[in-house]
């Protein structure tokens, strides 16, 4: 009998030192939580050449239960400045100014829309270790902030896996992301009304009789320098690019119209040597108001469809 009881108590005792191992290797295995919110209060000027920019935002970081020193880094720049003010075993609480940068996209512009982005990440511990989890309710942009020449469209918050394939690891990345996208009427104005009004002068040069040919050439060939030298100053305004923006779309069209405008003018004039009247006037009549309508169409599908 007293055996029995042994074993049953030595059984027992087997089954309760198995489910403590499993709960502990459980615990050992779940990653750390740490709860992020970071609130931008604001920004320095953005620069489009590089995706630089300057940021003040406070950060918090708060754990279920005792948080263990944090050893983060952004991993899109450097801080210039970390004052922890809350330092609590729960929490963490910092006034953090960076310099930080950012890829751009410029297929679209002068409309382009940007994603500015601040990129936080572990030093040391891996996903396996620390998961970082966003705090949409302690997240947000200062209503203060106005940034030069752009729209603040919105901001979101989302964590990703980092996997870095050299090292075979993977780390909890916390990425805030602020929308951005140029003011529409600021840059319709400076980047496209010029070329607008040098085109109506190209197309009001069709109107003019078909025996003023010379004075027609002279518009077009005035006009095409002015574009040209509009081109230049557009292209200065962002870096070099391996494709064609928005903008340089808009002057290939122009070039193109501007090509045809001298065509016509060239066959005009040769016509008017060989004293071909007829064909001439034929030739006027056909092109002096369809191209009024056909060039505006042009841009039209230019912005409907490549915009």
């Amino acid at each position: 009998m007293l055996n029995k009881e042994n074993l049953y108590l030595s059984i027992m005792c087997l089954i309760f030192l198995l489910i403590s191992s499993v709960l502990t290797l459980a615990q050992t295995e779940s990653p750390q939580q740490v709860n992020v919110g970071l609130y931008l209060l604001n920004m320095g000027k953005f620069d489009v050449a590089t995706g630089s920019f300057t940021a003040d935002f406070y950060l918090s970081l708060k754990c279920p239960n005792n948080c263990s020193e944090p050893k983060f880094e952004f991993m899109n720049g450097r801080a210039a400045t970390i004052d922890k003010e809350i330092d609590l075993p729960r929490e963490k609480f910092y006034r953090i100014q960076a310099n930080l940068n950012s890829p751009v996209d410029l297929k679209k512009f002068p409309f382009d829309s940007q994603e500015v982005q601040i990129t936080l990440e572990d030093k040391e511990k891996t996903s396996r270790e620390l998961q970082y989890v966003p705090l949409q309710k302690e997240s947000g942009i200062d209503k203060s902030i106005v940034f030069t020449g752009w729209n603040i469209d919105g901001w979101r918050a989302e964590v990703k896996d980092h996997y870095y394939p050299v090292y075979d690891e993977t780390y909890s990345q916390y990425v805030f992301t602020i929308d951005l996208s140029r003011i529409v009427l600021n840059s319709f104005l400076k980047t496209f009304l010029p070329v607008i009004f040098i085109m109506l002068i190209v197309l009001g040069s069709f109107i003019i009789d078909p025996d003023k040919v010379a004075t027609r050439l002279t518009m077009t060939g005035s006009s095409l320098v002015a574009a040209v030298m509009f081109h230049v100053s557009i292209s200065n305004q962002i870096p070099p690019v391996g494709y064609l923006t928005f903008a340089d779309q808009f002057m290939v069209l122009t070039y193109f119209v501007l090509l045809l405008s001298f065509i016509i003018n060239i066959t005009l004039l040769e016509l008017q040597e060989r004293k071909h009247h007829e064909l001439i006037e034929k030739i006027h009549r056909k092109t002096e108001f369809s191209m009024l309508i056909i060039v505006p169409l042009l841009y039209l599908v230019l912005f409907l469809f490549f915009l």
